[in-house]
């Protein structure tokens, strides 16, 4: 090990010094594999960390930090670092088609993924994870019927690593996952854009995150979320990008995110005055979502497959860094439970899997509350219901807070319950 180095540099370590050996390969330094990296080198467990970008690098996300990133955050024991890199806010405030809007209380912020995600990737180095980029995983290595390490690239180069296990935290794209045979849907759930726009002047005047529902936007939203030193954070998604038909096979709809964007700078006067005042300090870059814990297998014989590999953002909201760090560290306490506890192989999987599996009514619920993208005018009867109603504000806010059902709220008697309570 090599504890003693400061932690920045070993950040990036040369692919042509990877080990023939660790016990964990982490494939992918995001949230996910960065929750699991620390989670295990700090249990004493040898870890090698690999990215396919160096570090610090940008990844195209809303930045925003809703609770349930808070509480992973905090067990890991760095939510102190972050929030002092983020920009606090205490309310999300929802606007619908026709204006109304309502400020729904909650513990937030927005921190830049290129921020961080170096904050996680320094943790996970300080703990003494091994991690190493530019690296992109090729394929398993398999023996009798078990993965038991990886083929990885640098450049021209390919090197082997054995493993005791291989965690694939690779996000959205799926090409990582259909190398190691764990992608039953080439296609992602939902698609976003976004960029960052430098306008000191609406410092003050957007100080929530603004999430905005239009007809002009539908199957989709907007947002704009505030970071510091003047600059926000905004973009549009939509998260049913594609159509099941009914050989199970999905087809992208007619989607022109650029116009989708045009449109919402068009609907949503701050947008407007944000852009025309202020300075695109990065372009607008989109990228895919994968949602509802759908999409891949989440285990075989010697790999897991976390975060938003395995589906982890809610398809309501676009929101995925909490339940990412959550995944992770949930195959981390997997394969922890292996290595202490004397569970089997199959056994650690199995408890992944159920801790997964425990989560997925909620991503369910999240995905009934999906309505609202595809048809606006439910944010406007919400709206209107909870500015006149604090037992529905709370419960709002129980569904940033995870302690309401977000499905609730616009199922057949949730719109019931707007009239009569």
């Amino acid at each position: 090990m090599i504890a003693d180095a400061p932690a920045a540099a070993r950040l990036n370590a040369p692919p042509d010094t990877l080990p023939a050996r660790c016990e964990v390969l982490i494939v992918g330094a995001g949230p996910a594999g960065c929750a699991a990296a620390i989670t295990l080198a700090r249990q004493g467990v040898d870890v090698v960390l690999v990215d396919q970008h160096p570090f610090p690098r940008d990844k195209v996300c809303g930045d925003g930090l809703i609770p349930d990133s808070h509480n992973a955050l905090r067990k890991l024991g760095v939510l102190d670092e972050v929030m002092t890199l983020a920009q606090p806010a205490g309310h999300v405030r929802c606007i619908g088609p026709r204006g109304g809007q309502i400020d729904v209380p909650g513990t937030l912020a927005v921190l830049p993924r290129k921020e961080l995600d170096l904050v996680l990737c320094r943790a996970a180095v300080t703990a003494a994870a091994r991690m190493f980029a530019p690296v992109r995983f090729a394929a398993p290595i398999e023996e009798g019927g078990r993965v038991v390490g990886a083929k990885l690239t640098a450049g021209e180069a390919t090197h082997e690593l054995r493993a005791d296990w291989v965690l694939i935290a690779t996000g959205a794209v799926p090409q990582a996952l259909m190398a190691a045979g764990m992608s039953q849907r080439h296609t992602p759930s939902g698609v976003a854009l976004r960029g960052y726009v430098k306008n000191p002047a609406m410092v003050g005047r957007i100080d929530k995150l603004e999430i905005v529902w239009h007809r002009a936007l539908s199957p989709g939203y907007g947002w704009i979320f505030p970071c510091r030193d003047g600059v926000f954070n905004v973009g549009v998604g939509i998260a049913d990008s594609h159509d099941e038909h009914r050989d199970g096979k999905l087809t992208k709809k007619e989607i022109n995110l650029r116009q989708v964007f045009d449109d919402f700078t068009r609907v949503y006067a701050p947008a407007r005055e944000l852009i025309e005042g202020g300075e695109w300090i990065s372009p607008l870059k989109g990228a895919p979502l994968r949602c509802t814990l759908e999409g891949a297998r989440f285990s075989r014989p010697g790999l897991i497959v976390t975060g938003e590999a395995a589906g982890s953002t809610y398809s309501f909201s676009g929101e995925g860094i909490g339940k990412a760090l959550e995944t992770g560290i949930l195959a981390a306490e997997a394969v922890l439970g292996g290595r202490g506890a004397g569970l089997s192989e199959a056994q650690v999987r199995a408890q992944y899997e159920a801790g997964l599996l425990a989560l997925k009514p909620r991503f369910d619920l999240y995905a009934r509350a999906n309505k609202v993208n595809r048809h606006p005018w439910l944010a406007d009867l919400l709206i209107w219901r909870a500015k006149k109603s604090e037992r529905l504000l709370r419960r709002m806010s129980g569904v940033l807070n995870e302690t309401s059902n977000p499905g609730h709220l616009i199922s057949f008697k949730g719109i019931l319950r707007l009239f009569t309570e």
